[in-house]
């Protein structure tokens, strides 16, 4: 831990990433190995990259055969709305965390990677077979188990396998997954509605290729080292330890102990929620943009048949840049990577808003003609997210910073399990909105342009505010300047209480209504 280092650079080596040299090793032997090593570290984050990858394939899918899975299933924009909201991310949200926590535990995230990539591969082939509403309900319930961890583990464990310089790069090529995924996606989409091809038909070949992937990843990925604590030598910089052992101590009271110490580390740091509500408000966005903006553009551009194969193109190609090289930027910014990370975060989703507007109504700015709007339609988009997209790698490499190593992975699923709920929100919410309109007809291509163009710019500015005020906490938590102990105010206790409550009621009323009404129809 951070306790047993002489100073910031030896501390932020990762474990197991850097070798001594050895006098009696020839040259070209140690080159041999670095490069071995390297290689394999390479072949281990192009696995995570797929099971992420899969792990984000379905919510495309559906997304894109919006209409068709509605018709297929017989399924109302509430149902749509259950599906894409809160179907899964319930049970994502309370599964990550202990899930996460058994991993950190018990020291076996990979094995703990593995076994939730085999059950939600089961369930995303379950989905494929389903032929009701509540057949793929319960299917997606059983994915959002399974996928709860994927995320946190990813991050954590890439944490682990790669040095400090090259963090942030690491972790942005993972989440080049979320990009080809849609891209892919788009061209899956594009072929099934030349071929006529049901949509359920991806869900179960996705599915068989998730439980291969999981096995050879199982095989071929070891658990790594921690790495050592980011933070200066200080008390308060690392206070979760464990010195106790199995002998002295149940293992029931060490779970206890660590628990009740991340859960303390988290409370006393600075920027933790405000990193955690700001990127709850850019993913409610973000979210809004994934589940609607295909099916509003397919309705407003009839003509336009190559339009889902160019959108997911756009999505693949520029969203993959753009997170590449937000990660490479904060790579070579040096000790002001963390500062950097959040300024392009901030910045690059205020300036996308606009840009997002623009698609929105591209149709109306071309005067209704078809192919003049798509001409803005793709410049807008391919703006858009090179700006928005710079983001998410760098933002998970200083999530991982700022967490101590022995327990992050059950951190990072605290900040996944928050965000996951806030942005869950939106499909409900969009869903009860839309309850009164016919799919496809005019009032219901209004509506949806309405509410594209509020929500989406409103979460990337709120988003953008939170992260600009979180970058002096976040210098200061990675000085090791919690909170102390003993200063931990009610008001402050009071504060967390009260997020979790509020949001816990958010979460349960919009599903108890939405099924509700559903129950009426």
């Amino acid at each position: 831990m951070a306790n047993s280092q002489s100073g910031k650079e030896q501390a932020i080596k990762i474990s197991g990433a850097h070798t001594e040299d050895r006098q009696d090793v020839p040259q070209e032997a140690r080159n041999a190995q670095g490069f071995v090593h390297n290689l394999h570290i390479a072949v281990c984050i192009f696995l995570l990259f797929l099971t992420f990858f899969i792990a984000q394939f379905d919510k495309f899918i559906l997304s894109y055969f919006q209409d068709e899975v509605k018709k297929s299933l017989n399924l109302s924009s509430i149902d749509y709305g259950v599906l894409s909201g809160y179907a899964t991310s319930i049970v994502f949200a309370l599964c990550a965390l202990p899930t996460a926590f058994i991993a950190d535990f018990t020291d076996k995230r990979v094995w703990v990677l593995t076994i939730a990539a085999l059950w939600w591969s089961l369930c995303v082939v379950f989905q494929g077979l389903s032929h009701n509403f509540w057949q793929i309900l319960l299917a997606r319930i059983g994915m959002g188990i399974g996928q709860a961890p994927v995320e946190a583990l990813s991050i954590s464990l890439i944490s682990d396998m790669v040095s400090l310089r090259w963090l942030f790069l690491c972790e942005s090529l993972l989440y080049v997954a979320v990009y080809v995924g849609e891209a892919v996606s788009g061209q899956i989409a594009t072929a099934f509605n030349k071929t006529s091809t049901p949509w359920n038909v991806a869900m179960r070949a996705i599915g068989i290729t998730g439980i291969v992937l999981a096995v050879i990843t199982r095989l071929i990925l070891h658990e790594p080292r921690r790495r050592c604590a980011i933070m200066y030598e200080s008390e308060t910089a690392d206070p979760v330890t464990f010195e106790s052992s199995p002998r002295t101590s149940s293992k029931l009271a060490l779970a206890r102990r660590q628990l009740k110490a991340t859960i303390s580390q988290v409370v006393r740091m600075r920027s933790f929620w405000v990193l955690t509500l700001s990127s709850g408000a850019r993913q409610f966005s973000g979210n809004v943009f994934g589940w609607y903006m295909p099916s509003y553009l397919t309705s407003i551009y009839p003509e336009q048949t190559e339009l889902l194969s160019n959108y997911g193109i756009i999505v693949g190609v520029v969203g993959s840049v753009a997170v590449v090289v937000g990660g490479l930027i904060c790579s070579v910014s040096g000790r002001s990577r963390t500062s950097v990370g959040l300024l392009l975060t901030a910045v690059g989703g205020m300036v996308s808003a606009g840009f997002v507007i623009v698609m929105v109504f591209s149709l109306k700015l071309a005067g209704g003609n078809q192919s003049q709007g798509t001409t803005i339609l793709y410049g807008s988009m391919s703006s858009a997210y090179i700006t928005a997209e710079l983001w998410l790698g760098a933002y998970a490499s200083i999530l991982s910073l700022i967490l101590p190593p022995r327990t992050k992975t059950f951190g990072l699923a605290i900040y996944t399990s928050s965000i996951t709920l806030i942005y869950s929100s939106a499909p409900e919410m969009i869903g009860l909105s839309l309850r009164h309109y016919v799919v496809g007809s005019e009032a219901y291509i209004i509506q949806t342009r309405k509410i594209l163009a509020v929500l989406i710019p409103v979460g990337y500015w709120v988003g953008a505010a939170g992260f600009l005020f979180a970058i002096n906490k976040v210098k200061a938590d990675l000085a090791g300047n919690l909170v102390p102990i003993g200063m931990i105010t009610w008001r402050r206790k009071f504060a967390f209480i009260a997020f979790i409550v509020v949001l816990g009621c958010l979460t349960v009323s919009l599903f108890v209504v939405s099924l509700t009404i559903r129950g009426l129809q």
